[in-house]
């Protein structure tokens, strides 16, 4: 809590102890200082945002406001709001995250939005066949069973815990949806020969070793680094998708990649050099940055 100096609110009511716990969180770096306070408080009280400003006249109880002291000693040691409150939205649609999962991103949906743009939208023929790799907290694969949930999906990770949280997402929200998870390090557990798919998705480790280093500490302490760094270059995994994916998609299979913004260029020559993969174009995100990469294999 604030420091001995900084005075604490004398009725403590849901509005004082807002606006306190604000300038407080300003003080100390903390980005957004008023949204994360709000989202904390709710949280600890077990009401929505919206509620908090029909109370803002309410007393907490002494119970309410070390339940909410607790929150705000776990954000100023930098733990992301996502991981203390367990919840992050994702194209409106909250999702279980912790700590054994990345918390989905806004330029996130970008990948999302052009899954979309790419399945048919209506149930008829025969349904696609969608491969996640990667899955982390199910965001991507659960949003797109929402929307599109006639079709078939497989998604894999590489660790057991983060499965179990894209499952208990996709119960929350597709429970209907014929969606697979397996526990694999990308195309590791399926023959060619018979996993055959219209739409391969992923949103991979893409930061180089020496970028990590200049991360936020919400990140490099708390977020898994497997899920983030791609290698020296933060290339490595990128590359090793588009080398291998032309042997699990169908003819016309559609490959779409989440990228850093300064990785298009090598990526696109790399998959023009070693690979039967055409039709190669970018997709940039709502900052105008290269986001998505999206390949068809001739």
């Amino acid at each position: 809590m604030p420091p001995a100096s900084q005075k604490p609110p004398d009725d403590w009511t849901i509005l004082a102890v807002i606006q306190w716990t604000a300038a407080y969180f300003d003080s100390n770096g903390i980005d957004s200082p008023r949204t994360t306070a709000e989202l904390l408080l709710a949280h600890a009280l077990a009401i929505s945002r919206i509620e908090l400003y029909l109370r803002f006249d309410q007393p907490l109880s002494a119970n309410e406001r070390n339940s909410y002291k607790r929150l705000i000693r776990k954000r100023i040691k930098r733990e992301p709001v996502a991981y203390i409150v367990g919840e992050k939205e994702f194209w409106s649609l909250p999702m279980t995250v912790n700590p054994h999962v990345l918390i989905p991103r806004p330029e996130t949906e970008c990948l999302v939005e052009q899954a979309l743009a790419d399945l048919p939208k209506k149930n008829i023929g025969k349904p696609w066949r969608i491969l996640e790799l990667g899955v982390g907290s199910g965001a991507i694969v659960t949003t797109l069973a929402v929307h599109r949930g006639f079709h078939r999906f497989t998604a894999l990770d590489i660790s057991r815990p983060a499965l179990a949280v894209a499952k208990s997402n996709l119960e929350r929200h597709a429970p209907d949806a014929a969606v697979d998870l397996c526990c694999a390090d990308l195309y590791a557990s399926f023959d060619p020969l018979r996993a055959q798919f219209d739409l391969v998705v992923s949103n991979p480790p893409y930061i180089s070793k020496d970028d990590m280093d200049g991360l936020q500490p919400e990140i490099t302490r708390f977020e898994p680094r497997v899920a983030l760094c791609g290698g020296k270059s933060g290339r490595e995994v990128l590359e090793k998708i588009i080398h291998t994916s032309p042997d699990f998609l169908k003819q016309g299979g559609i490959l779409l990649l989440e990228i850093g913004y300064d990785q298009f260029d090598a990526l696109k020559k790399y998959a023009r050099d070693n690979t039967p993969f055409r039709d190669i174009s970018v997709l940039k995100d709502l900052s105008g940055l290269d986001r998505v990469v999206r390949m068809v294999k001739r």
